[in-house]
């Protein structure tokens, strides 16, 4: 299988260096490195060459680096059936650079960007219609995002006095903030049974 990856990784190579910065094999796997202003080209080029032919589109999504200059990085990941082989590409993107919409490539790319918006904040330019797919149209933040806080900035509830759903900031009772980090068996007065046969041998 490598082999074929390896010749894939070539062919690709070969037919589009204005697209690829680099290629890399590991675990199985053939990930394509790309610039984001080739990414549409690049897109219908994997989809209609002979060699290549990746017809499905399996998933977008994207993994946050906060430290890093170019923030993100945005993964497409493709199937071939006809040639058998999978592939993914990668594209890394400042914070605030907006992304090319493969939509009209594939055409499932549509919910999958938006789910990268709702999930990162990652701007889709020519996407028909970019708005929260996951979470509420007023939720604030993105939750994917590694600074992104656990408990979220605000908590949902029906009030039963208003007869609406309502938001309110979260809230933490002290006592859940008091962390001791002991084992769950450590310290409790339940003693289990034969415990006692332990201390005997002492």
């Amino acid at each position: 299988m490598s082999s074929a990856l390896e010749e894939l990784a070539a062919h690709i190579e070969l037919k589009r260096p204005d697209c690829v910065l680099s290629t890399e094999i590991a675990h199985g796997e053939l990930t394509v490195h790309i610039a984001p202003s080739s990414l549409v080209a690049f897109t219908e080029f994997l989809k209609t060459d002979r060699a290549c032919r990746f017809s499905t589109m399996i998933d977008i999504t994207a993994v946050d680096y906060p430290t890093r200059d170019k923030r993100f990085d945005v993964v497409y990941h493709y199937l071939s059936m006809y040639q058998n082989h999978r592939i993914r590409v990668k594209l890394a993107i400042r914070e605030d650079d907006i992304v090319p919409s493969v939509h009209e490539v594939f055409p499932s790319a549509n919910w999958f960007e938006r789910e990268v918006f709702d999930m990162f904040g990652i701007l889709f330019s020519g996407h028909p219609d970019l708005r929260r797919i996951l979470t509420d149209y007023g939720f604030r933040g993105y939750p994917l995002r590694k600074d992104f806080p656990t408990t979220g900035y605000v908590e949902v509830r029906y009030d039963e006095a208003e007869k609406r759903v309502v938001y309110e900031p979260v809230k933490l009772v002290q006592e859940y903030r008091q962390f001791d980090f002991m084992s769950p068996w450590e310290g409790a007065e339940y003693i289990m049974p034969g415990d006692e046969k332990a201390e005997e041998k002492t």
